[in-house]
């Protein structure tokens, strides 16, 4: 089996420019991400405007969904993330309680299923269980990335981890890869935003 070096070079001569582009937007937008930068939901934008065509064409049609939605959450994020004076940063990072969380994977699981079953029973979806459960996710784990919620690190992850395979065996390999790379990338984000969450305790402590 190629190592995914060899695998990345072969594909390169047959390089989507709009993979490509897509791409590495996507890396600019979870740098400023990671930043807490409002650039990151410009990026965003783009890069979602052309996955859109990208997953469709691939047959991942919840990834296409998800997309569209993704552009739409890009314009809403830079609205929130701009409101005030113009500060950047001003919405802090928060943390909510793990019973949230939990009523939202069980909302996430049951909804997976439900659309599963119809995307393999009436069309062709390609991993339509698997699909439809990171696309619920990635809803969720959207919104909370909107509003600075520090567990949005880790849904992500598990995302990722999971689009990996996804993408990999669709045949989107600088995709797949750039999954790798957001992988790598989380812990700093968690550390980042963790970092800015206990800053933000500090300074609202009583003296």
């Amino acid at each position: 089996m190629d190592s995914l070096p060899a695998v990345l070079a072969g594909q390169f001569s047959q390089l989507s420019i709009y993979e490509l582009s897509a791409v590495l937007l996507a890396v600019a937008y979870l740098l400023f991400a990671i930043w807490q930068s409002i650039w990151c939901w410009l990026c965003a934008a783009i890069s979602t405007a052309i996955y859109v065509y990208l997953f469709m064409q691939t047959k991942l049609y919840m990834e296409s969904l998800l997309n569209a939605f993704y552009f739409g959450m890009a314009i809403y994020g830079w609205r929130v993330w701009k409101k005030g004076s113009g500060d950047l940063a001003e919405l802090s990072v928060s943390v909510w309680p793990l019973r949230t969380h939990i009523f939202a994977m069980a909302a996430i699981a049951t909804l997976s299923l439900a659309t599963g079953y119809l995307l393999a029973r009436y069309t062709d979806a390609v991993y339509p269980y698997i699909d439809s459960m990171t696309t619920y996710a990635a809803v969720w784990a959207t919104y909370l990335l909107i509003r600075k919620v520090l567990e949005n690190w880790w849904y992500w992850l598990a995302i990722d981890l999971v689009s990996i395979v996804i993408y990999w065996s669709r045949e989107l390999p600088f995709t797949s890869f750039l999954f790798v790379i957001y992988v790598l990338l989380i812990p700093f984000g968690l550390a980042a935003w963790t970092r800015s969450y206990r800053a933000t305790r500090l300074i609202a402590a009583p003296a």
